[in-house]
């Protein structure tokens, strides 16, 4: 499934960060109303994936169809696919409130992050690595995502053309996911105990960890310092939301195998996906 593909391998850790705090949380009943969900399908695509929404609504993430993997932005109803020239394989992966979206690209050079602004694509790659992926990106244009090279699997933050590694201490591998407009990144690690999400701020890690699960992701932050993300557990894989209060909420498509929140916006819209026995849908609610 989507959570237990994640990319973590093992590798050295070569940065020095403050502190790693461990979250102190409670999981509330879980809560998800069927009504509220919008299930995402791209037309004619064998499965979709939403992963972020901006404040104005806009959703953007990746299908697949009998010519390949496309990333997707949908806006007012439309579906409209994003294609790098000459890519095998593109994803979607953030979208900030200027309409700015990074992804991740595959061509005949390897896999590589890209910038799509004002219609035009800018290749992201971190020098020395052997593939890079953009996640995520702020109001002002920050970036968050994910580099390979001899040590193993990185973080990195791409700000005014400079890169800067983000490495949760003790980690065999860091995958920031998502950044917010105060400069607060979320994402997963995994080191010799298994998968935990955390939260960076102000130079400080805090682990997230859904209680009784068996590895946790968080992969979106908004501005009021909501998460979500998705856990596993003995019942399977599911989305999660922590609000400000450090509790958390299952989330579960009703009838779905599986669920995962990706996304959240400032107005507390949740994008992700589902499997159910027709398939692998996007969603919103």
């Amino acid at each position: 499934m989507l959570l237990s593909s994640l990319p973590f391998r093992s590798v050295r850790v070569v940065t020095a960060v403050l502190v790693i705090l461990v979250l102190a949380v409670t999981l509330s009943t879980p809560a998800f109303s069927a009504s509220s969900v919008t299930t995402i399908d791209v037309p004619g695509a064998s499965f979709t994936v939403a992963l972020a929404i901006n404040d104005l609504g806009q959703i953007v993430g990746f299908y697949d169809d009998a010519t390949g993997q496309h990333g997707f932005l949908y806006s007012k109803g439309a579906f409209t696919t994003i294609d790098v020239p000459g890519a095998s394989s593109i994803a979607a992966v953030g979208i900030n409130n200027r309409g700015q979206i990074v992804g991740r690209y595959s061509d005949a050079t390897g896999t590589h992050g890209y910038l799509y602004s004002k219609g035009a694509f800018t290749t992201i790659d971190v020098p020395g690595a052997s593939f890079t992926n953009a996640r995520g990106i702020n109001d002002g244009g920050t970036i968050v995502g994910t580099y390979d090279d001899a040590t193993g699997l990185h973080g990195y933050l791409y700000s005014k053309g400079a890169f800067t590694t983000i490495d949760v201490p003790g980690a065999n591998s860091t995958l920031p996911r998502e950044i917010n407009n105060l400069g607060k990144i979320v994402g997963a690690y995994d080191d010799a105990t298994g998968t935990h999400g955390f939260l960076y701020s102000k130079g400080a890690f805090t682990t997230i960890d859904v209680p009784g699960a068996s590895v946790t992701a968080a992969l979106g932050i908004n501005d009021l310092g909501q998460i979500v993300g998705a856990y596993e557990d003995a019942t399977g894989e599911h989305g999660f939301l922590l609000d400000s209060k450090s509790v958390f909420t299952t989330i579960d498509i009703p009838g779905a195998s599986f669920t995962q929140a990706g996304g959240i916006n400032n107005r507390g819209q949740i994008v992700g996906a589902y499997v159910d026995a027709t398939g692998t849908h996007g969603f919103e609610q």
